[in-house]
Order: C-alpha cells, then structure tokens, then sequence
C-alpha cells in the first residue's frame, strides 16, 4: 500500500488547531442569517453568486463569485464556506459569509486540479479536498491547514481515477470518496479512457490508508460514481452516470454499507430511461427513512426506501440540485425554482417555496446541523 505523501497530522496538533480557531473572531451561521442551505448559481446579469437559503429557501445572502462555483463544503460551527471551481478547477473560495467577502483563495499544487469537492474534519480545522492529476487524472485527497489560513499539508492517493465528491464518515476519522473512474483531457475535458474505465467507492482514513474500496460489477463498469449521500449508520448512497451504450437500462443509484457488497438499486420498466442514464445529485431525506436521485437531463426525481426498493417519481424540468429537509427534501431546478418535496399518501408532493431570477446549479449543501445524524 503506498504511503502518504506527507506527515500524519498529530490528533495534539489538531487539537491545537481547534483552539486557535476558537479563539478566532469569526462568527457563527447565525450572524449570516441561520441558513439551512447553501448553493451556487447563475445571476441574470450573467455573474455568479453563493446563496445562503432558509429552511423555506428564502434568502439569507447573497455574494458575488469571481466565476461559476460547483459545489462547495461548510464549516460544521463558523460562518465560512469553501467554494469550488467547476470541475477540474484551479482555484477555491473560502467565503466569509457573514461579512460577504472572500477570506482565502486557494490553488491546488503545480500539475494538480479541484475536482469540484472538498469537505471539513476535525471540527473544521482540516478541509480535505477531491483532486486529479491533470496529466493523467490520477486522484488524490488534498489536506490543507483551515486554521492556519489554509496551508497546503500534502495530499494521498484517492485510490482511483477522477475522484468527485468526498464525504466525512460518521466517525469523523475517515472519508468516503466517489471515484468516477474517467480520464480527462486537461485541455478540454473530453474523456479518454471510456472503454477501461472502473470507477470505484473508496473508504479512507485521513492519514490516507485505504479501508475499504468498493468496485461496481463488469457489467456496469462505465457506470460513473459522482456524488454521495450520508445516512443512517453510515449508509452511503452514491449516484452514478452511464457513459455506456446509449439508452441502456441500468442502475443510477447504489447503496453500500461498510463490510457488504453494494446494492444497485433497479427502477420498474415503465421509469426505464427517463432519467437519460444521468443522476446529477442524491440525498436521503429529511427522516433518513428514504434517499432520492435527480436528473436535469429526464427532468426527474426518482425514490427509494434504504434497501434499494423504488418507491416513486415526479417530474420536474431540469431539476438537480437535492438536500435533506424536514418532511423530505429541498430540490432546486435551474429555471430558478426552490421546490419543497414531501410525501403525502406514499407520493411525492412538489410545493414550490419561491421563484428565483437565478439560475440554480447542480448542487445544494445542507449545512451541517440539519444533516442525516442517525
């Protein structure tokens, strides 16, 4: 097993680190507004912002982004957010969302990329960052200081190709990573290695060694894994991307729990395609009692209990960013609109909380206090 590229980081360092950013004078959540969610989107005037929404996803801020932000990770106590290039990037955010300004820019290493993901540890002293080499995509987790101004520590491989979302485990040592398993042209993102893809879930340790990595059987090889949902006991949801054979019917949704092989989760005949092989986010709700995928391709939400039984699906043009909400979800679509989803009677019920002049992109954060806990 290769070793890390850098020093383990001390649990009394760390420790260190946590009390220095106490004493910091940054503010909470609370002092920019108490939003629930966060998410980036597109303005009318053709420029970019990052949104705090309310639980009802009225606004709480709004603040100008220098270019089009993907995701994004939240500090679990301050009111700091860690906004990402669209992928492969060269550059993050940290956003002062209380004083509504940029606090940090951060690059990746000479010959490295963002890949879109990043999330904290340790109480917010470490941002654990998903990354590629631009050369030939190999993936790495990069590990930068978030209570010394965000210095680089190194970084250690992710254990795949092209790795996407990461996400912390419950225990708050180790993170799980989407590998999408793809090679990318840094020039001009065309996918090189389609037909040898094998993308994988992979489970680490912060002092990078690998716990468990998970593979998709042959047959659903170019079933790209990209994003990731957290639930009870540590159920990772995953939500894929076909690159195969056009209009095949295959699973976009995968359940796994550490030690046990993963579930793909089937959809009936008559759902079969209408996602156009494209699963853009995934969350489990609100109760954690279920988990939902959407596609802005098929303009579709489509859910299933926690065994990978479908439940149902509603419609709803280009629908994709997804998060967890009491009774359900929050989901966002990117003609403006915030819809709540709840269920009533075993459907989905779609009430629409606001119409925005933004348009939203693919992706909604929760912030951490509303997150699935178990």
């Amino acid at each position: 097993m290769p070793k890390p590229t850098f020093a383990k980081p001390t649990r009394r360092g760390f420790l260190a680190g946590l009390l220095a950013a106490g004493a910091a004078p940054n503010l909470g959540w609370a002092a920019a507004g108490n939003p629930a969610f966060l998410a980036a989107a597109k303005a009318p005037d053709g420029g970019f912002v990052l949104a705090g929404l309310g639980a009802d996803g009225t606004a709480c801020f709004s603040i100008l982004l220098p270019a089009r932000g993907h995701a994004g990770a939240a500090h679990p106590s301050r009111a700091l957010a860690v906004v990402f290039a669209r992928r492969p990037g060269t550059y993050a955010l940290v956003i002062d969302c209380a004083a509504g300004q940029i606090a940090h820019h951060i690059s990746p290493p000479a010959g490295m990329q963002f890949n879109g993901h990043g999330v904290f540890a340790y109480g917010g002293a470490l941002l654990a960052t998903s990354q590629q080499r631009a050369g030939d995509s190999a993936g790495f987790i990069g590990l930068w200081d978030a209570a010394n101004s965000y210095t680089y520590i190194g970084h250690f491989p992710s254990h795949g190709i092209g790795p996407h979302e990461v996400l912390l485990m419950p225990d708050g040592d180790g993170i799980v990573v989407a590998n999408g398993g793809i090679a990318t042209d840094p020039a001009d993102r065309s996918k090189l290695n389609i037909a040898t893809m094998r993308p994988n879930l992979a489970y680490l340790s912060l002092a990078g060694m690998a716990l468990e990595i998970v593979e998709l059987p042959t047959e659903f090889a170019q079933n790209s894994i990209r994003h990731l949902a957290l639930g009870r006991d540590g159920l990772t949801g995953f939500a894929m991307q076909w690159e195969g054979l056009a209009g095949a019917d295959v699973p976009l949704l995968g359940l796994h729990q550490r030690g046990a092989p993963p579930i793909l989760a089937q959809t009936p005949i008559t759902e079969a395609g209408l996602m156009r092989g494209y699963a853009g986010s995934v969350a489990f709700s609100g109760a954690g009692d279920e988990i939902a995928i959407t596609s802005p391709k098929g303009g579709r939400v489509q859910r299933f209990d926690p065994s990978g039984a479908f439940i149902a699906a509603t419609a709803r043009a280009d629908i994709c960013g997804i998060a967890p909400r009491a009774g359900g979800y929050l989901a966002s679509d990117g003609f403006g609109g915030l819809v709540a989803l709840g269920k009533s009677s075993g459907r989905l019920n779609a009430v629409t909380l606001g119409k925005s002049t933004l348009a939203w992109d693919n992706h909604i954060l929760a912030l951490p206090q509303i997150q699935i806990t178990g």
